[in-house]
C-alpha cells in the first residue's frame, strides 16, 4: 500500500475533520481532486485502494498529474497533523519551542531565539526531557558565540549535569537492550552466567542517587524491571513489584497526563499478573481501577485501552463465569473503537470459539472459528499461531463427529503446516497425529496412545495451547474416549 494510503487509514475522525477544515480555508471548491482522493482512500482503507478507478475518472490521460496530487496530499496531511498536534503533549510543545527558536535564529533575532529556548528549557526540566535539554543547552551555548549578550557559563554547567544523567540513562538502556536480546534469542529464558551478570549490573545501577531523584528514570526502571520479570514468567515477583511500585508512584504523585499511558499499562500488568497467580477477585478489582483511570484527563487514551479493559474482564470471567465472558466479548465486538483494528476482532472470535468449546456448544465454536479465519488479517498472523488455531478447529470438528469434514481439514492442515521448520511444534504435530488416531481407532490401543502423549508431554510448556491438549485428553478419558 502506498504511504499516503497507509497514513490515511490511521487517521482518527478528529484528524480527518481538521484536515478538511484546513484545505477549505484556501479553496472551498466542490471539485477538489485532493479531497476526492482523500475520501476515496478513506472509503477503501480496510482493503487495497484501486487507483485505476480514480485515474479513469479524474486523470484518464495524465498519470503524472495524479502522482503529483498524491505527493501534495501526503504533504498536506503531514502539515495538518503537525498543526493539530502542535501542543497535544509537553514533549511536542517543547519541540515546537526549539523549532521556533531555530526559525528566529535564522532571522538573526537572537533575543527571540533566546526567549524561546528558555521556554523550551523550562518545560523540558519540568518533564525531565533530558534528550531535549541536551539540544537546548547546545543551542544556548552556540547562541552565546553568535552574540556576546548571553553568558554561556550557567548553560555549560547545566549541560555537564544533564549529560551525567544522560549517561546513566544510556547505561540502563544498554544493559536492558542486551538482556532483552538474550531473552528473545533463546527459546526459553536462560539464567546463564552472562545474563546473571547483566542483571546484577542493572540492579546495582538502579541504586544510583540520580535515578532515585528523577521521575523519568524511575519510570524507565519500572519499564525495565517489569519487562525482565515478564520475560522470565516470574509472575509472583512481578505482582509484588507492580503493586508496590504503583502505590509508591501514586503516593508521590508521579502520574501525570504526559505519562498516563504508563499508569494504564501498569494497571494492565497488575491485572494480568494477578490472573496468572489465580487471584481472580483481586484481578477484577484492579480491572475496575484500570477503567477508572481510563476516564481520567477527559478520557485521554480511553479508546486505546478499551480493548485491554475488555480483555481483563474476559480472562477472569472465563474462569468463573464463561457465559458472562461470552456476553462481554459480544459487547466488545460491537464497539467502534475495537472494530477499527482488525487484530482485535481476531482475538474476540478466537476467545468466543474457546469459550463455546468449553461450554460444549461446538456449533457456535465452529461458527466463531469460521468468522475468525475469514478475517483479512488472519493470514498475517504468526504461522505457528495459525497452525494452533487450525488444531482447535480439528478438535471442534472431532467433537461434532463430522468425519468427512475432519478428513478434509486434516489433509489441508498437514499440507499447510507439517513442513514448518520450527522445532517447538513437535508437541502440536504429535497431538494432530493423536487426533487422527482418535478418528480411526478405539479401545485399548487408543487409550494407550492418549496415556503415552500425556506422559510424554506432562512437563512441557502448555501456556501456548489455545485449548490445553492434556486437560482435554484427560477429560475425554474420564468421559470415555469417543
Amino acid at each position: 500500500m502506498n504511504q499516503v494510503y497507509k497514513l490515511i487509514a490511521t487517521l482518527s475522525k478528529e484528524e480527518c475533520r481538521n484536515f478538511k477544515i484546513l484545505l477549505k480555508r484556501t479553496n472551498d471548491s466542490a471539485e477538489r481532486k485532493d479531497v476526492a482522493l482523500f475520501d476515496y482512500a478513506r472509503k477503501y482503507s480496510g482493503s487495497s485502494v484501486d487507483e485505476d478507478i480514480f485515474l479513469k475518472k479524474f486523470y484518464p490521460n495524465d498519470r503524472n498529474a495524479f502522482y503529483r496530487l498524491k505527493n501534495r496530499l501526503l504533504q498536506d496531511i503531514n502539515k495538518s497533523l503537525l498543526f493539530l498536534h502542535y501542543n497535544s503533549n509537553d514533549y511536542f510543545a517543547t519541540l515546537n519551542y526549539i523549532m521556533l527558536s531555530k526559525l528566529f535564529n535564522e532571522k538573526s533575532n537572537f533575543q527571540l531565539t533566546f526567549d524561546y529556548l528558555l521556554q523550551a528549557e523550562k518545560k523540558a526540566i519540568k518533564n525531565e526531557f533530558f534528550d531535549l535539554l541536551d539540544l537546548i543547552y547546545n543551542d544556548l551555548i552556540i547562541l552565546s558565540i553568535d552574540t556576546v549578550r548571553f553568558n554561556p557559563s550557567p548553560f555549560i554547567d547545566k549541560r555537564k549535569e544533564n549529560r551525567a544523567l544522560l549517561n546513566v540513562i544510556q547505561e540502563v538502556d544498554n544493559i536492558l537492550a542486551s538482556l532483552t536480546y538474550k531473552i528473545k534469542t533463546t527459546q526459553n529464558y536462560n539464567r546463564g552466567e552472562s545474563n546473571k551478570l547483566l542483571q546484577e549490573d542493572f540492579y546495582s545501577l538502579i541504586e544510583d542517587k540520580k535515578i532515585k531523584q528523577s521521575k523519568q528514570l524511575q519510570f524507565k526502571v519500572y519499564h525495565s524491571i517489569s519487562r525482565i520479570l515478564l520475560q522470565e514468567h516470574d509472575f509472583i515477583t512481578l505482582e509484588a513489584y507492580l503493586k508496590k511500585t504503583y502505590l509508591q508512584f501514586s503516593k508521590n504523585k508521579l502520574f501525570t497526563k504526559s505519562n498516563h499511558e504508563t499508569k494504564l499499562q501498569m494497571l494492565t500488568y497488575i491485572v494480568n499478573s494477578l490472573f496468572k497467580n489465580d487471584k481472580i477477585e483481586e484481578s477484577l478489582l484492579y480491572t475496575e481501577k484500570l477503567h477508572d483511570a481510563m476516564l481520567e484527563f477527559d478520557k485521554y487514551l480511553y479508546e486505546k485501552y478499551l480493548f485491554y479493559y475488555y480483555n481483563s474482564l474476559v480472562i477472569n470471567y472465563q474462569v468463573t463465569d464463561k457465559q458472562k465472558a461470552i456476553d462481554i466479548l459480544n459487547e466488545a465486538k460491537s464497539k467502534k473503537e475495537i472494530q477499527v483494528l482488525p487484530i482485535y476482532s481476531l482475538f474476540i472470535y478466537l476467545n468466543l470459539a474457546v469459550l463455546y468449546f468449553d461450554l460444549g456448544k461446538f456449533n457456535q465454536a465452529k461458527s466463531s472459528l469460521v468468522k475468525l479465519k475469514q478475517q483479512d488479517n488472519f493470514k498475517n498472523l504468526d504461522i505457528v499461531l495459525q497452525f494452533k488455531i487450525c488444531i482447535v478447529e480439528l478438535m471442534i470438528i472431532h467433537e461434532l463427529n463430522d468425519i468427512d469434514l475432519f478428513d478434509y481439514q486434516l489433509k489441508n492442515l498437514k499440507k499447510d503446516f507439517f513442513t514448518l521448520k520450527q522445532v517447538d511444534i513437535d508437541r502440536d504435530i504429535d497431538f494432530v497425529n493423536l487426533l487422527e488416531k482418535m478418528q480411526l481407532f478405539s479401545g485399548k490401543e487408543l487409550k494407550e496412545a492418549i496415556i503415552f502423549f500425556i506422559e510424554k508431554y506432562k512437563n512441557s510448556e502448555d501456556d501456548a495451547d489455545i485449548i490445553n491438549y492434556n486437560h482435554w485428553l484427560m477429560s475425554k478419558q474420564k468421559r470415555g474416549v469417543k
